[in-house]
């Protein structure tokens, strides 16, 4: 019992610990995805599905959670962070070649077909961000359209 309790006092304080180092927050101010809605240009109904499912993982602009203060939790969700924005940025579009950009926009389509996107853990705490059936076709609607757009040379209108 007495091992207990020292082990026990012993995580208590690494936590506590743990409180006083956060990592940095991905914020920026401004319209730091502007590049990107230019030049794809979704409709209203896209975009808002973008900020609302995708942004804060794919963009330099996160909206953060309250538990996003708490230490192990603020150390999780900047690794999504920063993962998620290795495998797109929106707010880093205008540096993407045309050839990449039609490729994010491909891996956009097959994630939201196959339902990896957005990921469980982020729906289970953003209800908003679950996607309807509706909100999954107009997705891939527009980024099919402006995945041709790229392909044929052209920048979406």
């Amino acid at each position: 019992m007495k091992i207990l309790k020292k082990i026990t006092v012993g995580l208590l304080l690494v936590f506590v610990a743990l409180q006083f180092y956060r990592p940095q927050k991905n914020i920026s101010n401004g319209n730091h995805a502007k590049v990107f809605v230019q030049e794809t240009n979704p409709s209203t109904e896209v975009l808002n599905i973008l900020r609302t499912a995708c942004y804060d993982c794919h963009s330099n602009n996160t909206e953060y959670p309250w538990y996003n203060q708490v230490a192990p939790i603020s150390f999780w969700l900047s690794d999504h962070i920063k993962d998620g924005k290795k495998h797109l940025n929106f707010s880093d579009w205008e540096n993407y070649t045309k050839q990449k950009k039609d490729h994010k926009l491909e891996e956009i389509i097959e994630e939201v077909q196959e339902g990896g996107m957005p990921l469980k853990e982020y729906t289970w705490t953003h209800k908003e961000a679950n996607l309807s059936e509706q909100q999954t076709k107009q997705v891939i609607e527009w980024a099919t359209k402006t995945r041709l757009l790229y392909q044929l040379g052209k920048q979406p209108n």
